[in-house]
């Protein structure tokens, strides 16, 4: 059966010759995304494998000697003190994998599924979860023969980690759980031998390696971000259109100003207004006329607010980019040895220390800052499409922006779309990570809630991307509204809303009387998801002389 969970990405895809190389340190956002989305390869890099093979000496040694290792010759959970004999290790490890997965609700999308692949292969490779290379090496596999395991979207609360969803995650290396592959999902055991492959045996440590750490949030963490990037870029052209429809001035933006509070986002933004509005005879056109004084602060404070939106998700990149490449599963092994801590497991090879590395508390305060900037980017969006629709405070626009208001609606509905988003995202921004409850007979007594945080990160995203495309195809036709009114048929926007009203009349035609708006917002959505109009402002930021005016 064919799953719509599993539709192919909307971004193209890249030469499928690209290579990610698991070193894990490096991984970086987009790597995330070119394996996530664009089929590009990943593979151990040969120091990595070396790393990988000196742990596992120690937890081969660690077992052969009979010592009580939690996970490893012991049960998991608050079964920690209960001893597993050697001879049933390699049991414990896929009988783990198959009672953690108990995820439930609809399945992840296919980029998710991919990008927690990565990062699980690359928080392996390096080298201190103490599995054998081979593990990392059929996790890449699984990635370039499109083999997708089948991960439910709920059942994590963030504590050891995303237990649950890693655990669906990892059943199919064993040949259990549920895949998709080439659209179809199937037993993975049936997707193994149709690529040819074997089911692996999982040696002691591995399955716990499989299944504790944050890949699941940090994945959801880590494509939200690239999405976001585009997004932000994108709200800066739909502000600087909107300006120039409802004839705003562009001296709140002047470098001067921005400068006597220098938040690095302000800045940034501010000079990317500046950068849309260049040459704008509509500027020139009401500068110095009977205008009003200051506008709305949806428009007036859009280096402000934008700006500490573009601030929060910088600190979710600084975390990300700590977390992507760091070990998150319990316990760790040091082959190097060193200093002893106390209660650390010494062998003649390398320590032991089981810890708390997997807790997605960094995550998860890291996700909720960001949803809640980006619900605030949605709600100041919103407002400037309502700005645009009502003849009160537009500046003279018709009712609705439509050219015959009374016998056509126009896009007077459009807004209450945004509203009720810009709404539900008031509720999904309450943060995740506030709340806690216990799990595994209070032995986890407290968790992240990291996995929730980002599942509704990313629907507040899509729901601003959709916010964002309504404010667009209300500040396209109030351009074209206003550039056609005889006191205006000299003017002309600034070059980068001109530029942007180009490529969104290449997608969507103007309204002259009423149509069903579904298509028109479709198409707005799809251009502001692929990032079509983020270019316009991209490296902007520093390239003009700060005391511009």
């Amino acid at each position: 059966m064919t799953d719509a969970h599993f539709a192919p990405s909307r971004t193209p895809a890249r030469d499928p010759g690209d290579l990610v190389v698991l070193t894990g340190a490096d991984l970086e956002i987009g790597d995330v995304e070119a394996v996530a989305r664009h089929g590009a390869r990943a593979a151990l890099d040969v120091h990595a494998r070396e790393r990988m093979a000196e742990a596992r000496a120690v937890i081969d040694a660690l077992v052969e000697r009979g010592e009580v290792v939690y996970g490893v010759t012991t049960g998991f959970g608050d079964l920690a003190t209960t001893f597993i004999p050697p001879g049933d290790a390699a049991r414990l490890q896929e009988s783990l994998l198959a009672s953690h997965a108990a995820g439930v609700g609809r399945p992840f999308p296919r980029e998710v599924v991919r990008a927690m692949l990565l990062l699980r292969a690359n928080t392996l490779a390096l080298g201190h979860s103490g599995c054998r290379p081979l593990l990392v090496d059929r996790v890449c596999a699984f990635l370039a023969l499109g083999i997708h395991p089948v991960v439910p979207e709920q059942g994590s609360v963030g504590a050891s980690g995303d237990l649950a969803p890693l655990a669906h995650l990892a059943l199919p290396l064993v040949g259990r759980g549920e895949v998709e592959l080439g659209g179809q999902v199937m037993p993975a055991l049936v997707a193994l031998r149709e690529v040819g492959l074997e089911p692996l045996v999982l040696q002691p440590k591995e399955g716990l390696a499989l299944l504790n750490g944050t890949q699941l949030m940090s994945a959801i963490g880590a494509l939200l971000l690239a999405d976001a990037d585009r997004l932000v870029r994108t709200a800066s052209v739909a502000a600087a259109m909107s300006v120039e429809a409802l004839l705003g001035t562009e001296v709140a933006f002047a470098a001067p100003y921005q400068l006597a509070r220098p938040h690095p986002g302000q800045l940034a933004v501010a000079a990317e207004l500046r950068h849309l509005l260049r040459d704008s005879g509509l500027q020139r056109a009401h500068h110095g006329s009977a205008h009003k004084v200051q506008d709305p602060y949806s428009l007036r404070c859009v280096p402000q607010v934008h700006g500490a939106v573009r601030d929060a998700l910088d600190h979710l990149r600084r975390v990300l980019d700590i977390e992507l490449n760091s070990a998150t599963d319990n316990p760790l092994v040091f082959p190097a040895g060193g200093d002893v801590p106390t209660d650390a497991l010494a062998t003649g090879g390398g320590l032991v220390i089981s810890g708390g590395n997997f807790h997605g508390e960094p995550i998860a305060l890291a996700l909720d800052f960001a949803k809640l900037a980006l619900s605030e980017l949605g709600a100041i969006s919103e407002r400037r499409t309502a700005l645009l629709l009502d003849p009160r405070l537009s500046g003279g626009l018709p009712a609705f922006l439509s050219p015959d208001p009374g016998r056509n609606s126009g896009l007077m509905i459009v807004q209450y779309t945004a509203a009720a988003l810009a709404s539900e995202n008031k509720v999904l921004a309450h943060p995740s990570s506030a709340d806690s409850i216990p799990t595994s007979a209070n032995q986890e007594d407290h968790v992240s809630m990291g996995a929730t945080a980002a599942r509704h990160a990313r629907t507040v995203l899509g729901h601003v991307e959709q916010i964002v495309a309504i404010e667009l195809l209300c500040a396209a036709q109030a351009l074209e509204l206003r550039l056609g009114t005889p006191a205006r048929d000299a003017a002309t926007p600034g070059a980068g809303v001109a530029e942007a009203l180009r490529r969104i009349r290449e997608r969507v035609p103007r309204l002259v009387e009423d149509r069903e708006p579904g298509p028109d917002m479709a198409a707005m959505l799809a251009l502001v998801h692929a990032g079509a109009l983020a270019d316009l402002v991209a490296g902007q930021a520093g390239r003009e002389p700060l005391t511009t005016v």
